[in-house]
C-alpha cells in the first residue's frame, strides 16, 4: 500500500498481520479509464476468473454479453475498464442511484473491482477509483460506498489509503 501523503510502501506482515514500510517502489503507468463496450466482455471475463475474484468461473459470452446489454438500459449503471495501450488491464461497474431519502440526493455503489495480478501496484486501482469518485462528484452524490470481504486486508488499505473509511455493517444474506 501507498501512503500518498509520505510516499512510502507499505506491505501487510502475514504473521503479525500488521503493516510494515517496504522499499518498494509503485510504479506508474499511462492508464485510460473508459466505459466498457460489448467488445471488452472477453477482457472483463479474463478479469473476472482471476484467483481472488471469481477463481476462474465466470459467464459464458452469451449471458454475459445478455447482461452486459441489460445494464446498459438502466440510466446509470456502467461498466468500465482500465486500458494500458491496447491491453484491458482492470475493470469496475459503477451503479449511480437516485434515492428518495436524504432529500433526494444521490448515492453510489462500487462492484466488481479488479486489476490484472501483474498490474497490481501500478496505479491501475488508484485510476479507477479517482474515476468512479469524480463520475459521484459530478452527478452530486452524497456518498460512494464499496464492500470488500473481511479477509483482504491489502484491499481495506488501498481502498483506505483513497479516503474511503470503514462505516457500518455490511450484511450478507446468500440465496443460492
Amino acid at each position: 500500500m501507498l501512503n500518498r501523503s509520505t510516499g512510502e510502501f507499505f506491505r501487510l506482515c502475514p504473521s503479525t498481520d500488521r503493516w510494515k514500510r517496504t522499499n518498494q517502489k509503485v510504479e506508474s503507468v499511462n492508464v485510460a479509464i473508459r466505459e466498457a463496450t460489448e467488445s471488452d466482455l472477453p477482457a472483463v471475463l479474463d478479469l473476472y476468473a482471476q484467483p481472488g475474484m471469481d477463481d476462474g468461473q465466470v459467464l459464458p459470452p452469451e449471458r454475459a454479453r445478455e447482461i452486459f446489454n441489460r445494464m446498459q438500459r438502466y440510466l446509470d449503471y456502467r461498466l468500465y475498464v482500465a486500458v494500458v495501450g491496447e491491453e484491458t488491464v482492470g475493470t469496475f461497474a459503477l451503479l449511480i442511484m437516485e434515492n428518495l431519502a436524504h432529500m433526494g440526493v444521490p448515492s453510489g455503489i462500487i462492484e466488481d473491482v479488479v486489476v490484472r495480478l501483474e498490474w497490481q501496484r501500478k496505479g491501475i486501482g488508484t485510476a479507477m477509483m479517482n474515476r468512479a469518485i469524480d463520475l459521484c462528484k459530478a452527478r452530486g452524490c452524497y456518498k460512494l460506498a464499496l464492500s470488500s470481504n473481511m479477509k483482504r486486508e491489502a484491499a481495506h488499505a488501498f481502498y483506505e489509503s483513497l479516503g474511503f473509511r470503514r462505516h457500518g455493517y455490511s450484511f450478507l444474506l446468500d440465496l443460492l
